[in-house]
């Protein structure tokens, strides 16, 4: 009996939790407020807000469009980084669709388009069509089998040809001389030649007549438009796109660096996993230059063994989504601020940027966030009920709303195992999916700039009120204080109608 009894202790002893002893305590946003500091900021405008999602990817306004199926297609990425921030492609599409999608916003606009569309002189008026609607372009060159220029032909040659014209080659509509420009010419330059020829697409060709790209008017334009946006190194917008850890992923990863991503995002519930880990691994020794974003983790332990596999930032939130039911499925996360606060030693201690994923309902939040020693936010809610979201609209009781739904949801799990080539699911099937996410409506927003306008305001305000007039300096002078129910109900506007 004795040796029985000492048998029990030590199985006692060792099935005992890690956190046998006291708790910790951790906080979310709305339980805390940061303490007013004394600022040398006059106007808000003087704040840089600069941030990093990757080692090299800096954005001027630190928010990221959440990759998922109701968040992120070509339009919000488009939007996002028309603004200074960026969006993630989601990964729920084919390896054709997802690279279509970030196609589409690298070539929205750039000084240069390095490809453009083009036809051969073979080609018929109905084909030239076809091509414009597909490509969604208002013009295209006309080069022969030696890619030397030979015409344009533009909506405008196309536009009041009579009827039985579908079938008559390109070279009887289009502009056979071409005002073109040589490669290396200056921003300044091609504006005074458009300008001067009044045209709107001038093609770039060498001492041979090949073409080399296009420069076209509304892309100079949308430069002078949008003088913050986040661009490479070619003036082309950033993009992101998302990457799972199984199946076709590294296939998916070739295609997409082929199509022109700036970042890749290794995304799934939870990060701090060996699969996870070795995928990271697989993918930086394959393209060590590529910028990889890995997560989603909660803790210190998964930020660094994210970044030891060669992570270039990591993505923290286990559970704090809009609608995310993981906390109440598995009864596993932290929330949101403390991870935050945790995760942010990878920063200090090795340079990499941590972004913190969801839990953000308001610009306020974002300002905690940051002062937590994020570096970015990323945000889904919030830009899902603007126009630029690919989730369908409803009416209810007279108001409009977006379609939401958790990458975790059933819904979105059955598409993508449809997208996996599952086509049908049996009832039995479907019983056996474990959602950890919802489906929802969010209220209608309208524009996606016009949310980051107030966001990027909100954001301005917060940092000068800790007197930071930029994130070093707010990670340096941001004191957080508990607050109670009460003050938190005392935070918002109350005692009025």
């Amino acid at each position: 009996m004795k040796h029985a009894r000492n048998g029990a202790a030590r199985v006692a002893q060792v099935a005992a939790p890690r956190s046998a002893g006291p708790l910790r305590e951790t906080y979310t946003f709305s339980d805390v407020l940061l303490v007013p500091q004394r600022s040398p900021i006059v106007s808000r405008k003087d704040v840089d807000t600069t941030g990093r999602f990757s080692r090299r990817i800096s954005l001027h306004l630190p928010i990221v469009s959440a990759n998922m199926d109701t968040v992120t297609e070509a339009e919000m990425a488009i939007a996002m980084a028309r603004f200074g921030g960026l969006g993630i492609i989601h990964r729920f599409l084919t390896i054709e669709e997802e690279c279509a999608e970030v196609a589409k916003v690298k070539r929205a606009e750039g000084i240069v388009i390095e490809r453009p569309y083009t036809l051969s002189p073979t080609d018929t008026v109905a084909g030239a069509r076809e091509l414009m609607r597909r490509w969604e372009v208002g013009g295209l060159l006309v080069v022969d089998a030696k890619k030397k220029l030979v015409g344009i032909v533009t909506t405008r040659d196309l536009k009041f040809l009579p009827r039985g014209s579908d079938g008559e080659s390109v070279t009887k509509v289009m502009t056979d001389k071409v005002v073109t420009v040589k490669p290396g010419a200056s921003l300044a330059e091609c504006e005074r030649i458009l300008s001067a020829a009044k045209v709107e697409k001038l093609p770039v060709v060498d001492a041979s007549g090949q073409v080399q790209g296009l420069i076209t008017a509304k892309d100079l334009m949308k430069k002078r438009r949008h003088p913050v946006a986040s661009l490479d190194k070619k003036g082309r917008l950033l993009v992101g796109a998302a990457i799972g850890v199984v199946g076709d992923y590294l296939e998916r990863t070739a295609a997409l660096l082929e199509s022109g991503a700036d970042v890749l995002v290794l995304d799934v519930a939870h990060g701090h996993a060996d699969h996870v880990i070795a995928a990271v691994e697989r993918i930086k020794a394959k393209w060590p230059k590529t910028e990889l974003v890995a997560g989603n983790v909660a803790t210190w332990e998964g930020a660094r063994d994210l970044a030891s596999a060669g992570a270039d930032g990591v993505k923290i939130g286990v559970g704090p989504g809009a609608t995310c039911s993981t906390r109440i499925v598995t009864g596993s996360g932290v929330p949101q601020l403390s991870a935050v606060l945790e995760c942010a030693r990878i920063t200090r201690e090795r340079d990499i940027p941590i972004t913190a994923d969801g839990g953000i309902r308001d610009s306020g939040d974002i300002v905690k966030a940051l002062a937590g020693g994020a570096s970015c936010v990323m945000v889904g809610s919030l830009l899902a009920g603007s126009d630029e979201s690919p989730g369908w609209t409803v009416v209810r009781k007279g108001m409009k709303y977006k379609a939401y739904r958790g990458m975790a949801s059933l819904a979105a799990t059955v598409t993508r195992r449809q997208k996996e080539g599952a086509a049908e699911f049996e009832a039995e099937q479907l019983s056996e999916i474990v959602p950890e996410g919802v489906e929802a409506l969010v209220p209608y927003r309208g524009k996606a700039a016009e949310v980051l306008k107030q966001l990027d305001g909100g954001l301005r305000s917060g940092m000068s009120y800790s007197g930071a007039p930029d994130l070093r300096a707010l990670w340096r002078n941001a004191e957080f204080v508990r607050i109670t129910p009460a003050g938190w109900a005392e935070s918002k506007p109350h005692a009025v109608e």
